[in-house]
């Protein structure tokens, strides 16, 4: 099988590109060569995905049975996929977003066929807004579209609300003592999966005829309480978190950015049904519990200093948000 991933080094898609390589798929990775990660056995295409007329030339004569866009963001993005590869390829895998799905949820279980609605978080419509797009192209040209909606899929970030993903903040604030901010009361149940788990469903999909025009979620079955969450990753780091519970609506008046990654998805319970990947993908199962993957990413952090990028405005926001709170 011959796969076209753009993209394909990322902190989701370097776990599937290992494992299509280890399972003999013939890969393709095309970027700008800017992120320096190997994927041994895989091919790699030097191209910039943002112009369509490079595009063309780099990629001209190949067909592929699969092609996944792990970069695609806004309609436009998609628009120009469609255009792109029309004819070339077999499937188009589109990664979405499980904060697409209706926020808040009027149902506390989530499948593929809750509602596609969040006004709170303009990433999130944006996604919305290419899934449409897609789906189009396949009612209306036969554009073989398979849509996957990955939720809160770690390896190389920080698991956490706020102060963590791409910055070290929060845990160098743990390894201090110092106060961190946990949203709401800390009960809320969320879902958190691990990379190399979200690549054993997602190449399972690849090349299967049968999710041409199907959209599947793909998470973790492990459910843990946010308190839980800061609690295991504290312990990963070999401390205890020191955790100041605020509500999601003060924090949103004290931050205006906080309002899309809180009230359009973390700051409500997220519970997935994972039937469906597991019906198109037999044998799929997460089998990495958070206290045992997020060692493994401190561990990567760890190899690298530079990777453990503080940022002082997100420790003054913290610290001025707890300030205000405690007066209260």
């Amino acid at each position: 099988m011959k796969v076209l991933f753009i993209g394909g080094t990322g902190n989701i898609s370097a776990s599937v590109s290992r494992l299509c390589v280890e399972m003999g798929i013939d890969l393709y990775l095309l970027n700008r060569g800017t992120r320096g990660v190997k994927i041994k056995g895989a091919r790699t295409i030097l191209g910039d995905v943002s112009k369509p007329g490079e595009l063309s030339r780099v990629l001209k004569g190949h067909k592929w049975d699969a092609v996944v866009n792990w970069i695609a963001f806004i309609r436009e993005d998609v628009e120009r996929d469609i255009e792109l590869f029309r004819g070339k390829t077999g499937q188009y895998v589109f990664i979405s977003s499980a904060s697409v799905y209706q926020r808040p949820p009027a149902y506390p279980i989530i499948t593929e066929s809750t509602p596609l609605v969040n006004p709170y978080w303009e990433y999130s419509k944006n996604k919305i807004a290419c899934e449409e797009t897609l789906n189009h192209a396949y009612c209306n040209g036969a554009f073989p579209v398979t849509i996957v909606r990955p939720s809160f899929t770690y390896d190389t970030v920080i698991p956490l609300a706020i102060g963590g993903w791409n910055e070290y903040t929060v845990v160098d604030r743990m390894k201090m003592g110092k106060k961190i901010i946990v949203h709401g009361d800390g009960t809320s149940l969320w879902t958190i999966t691990h990379s190399e788990d979200f690549a054993k469903g997602f190449v399972g999909l690849l090349g299967h005829q049968q999710a041409i025009g199907q959209s599947f979620t793909i998470t973790s079955d492990e459910v843990l309480t946010w308190d839980q969450i800061y609690r295991t990753v504290a312990e990963a780091a070999g401390v205890e978190a020191n955790i100041v519970h605020i509500a999601t609506d003060f924090l949103v008046r004290s931050n205006e950015s906080l309002r899309g990654t809180l009230l359009g998805d973390k700051s409500h319970c997220a519970i997935f049904d994972n039937s469906k990947i597991k019906t198109f993908v037999p044998g799929f199962k997460a089998t990495m519990p958070l206290n045992v993957g997020v060692k493994k990413t401190l561990a990567w952090f760890d190899a690298s200093p530079k990777r453990k990028v503080i940022l002082e405005s997100t420790n003054e926001m913290i610290d001025r948000i707890i300030g205000a709170y405690e007066k209260i």
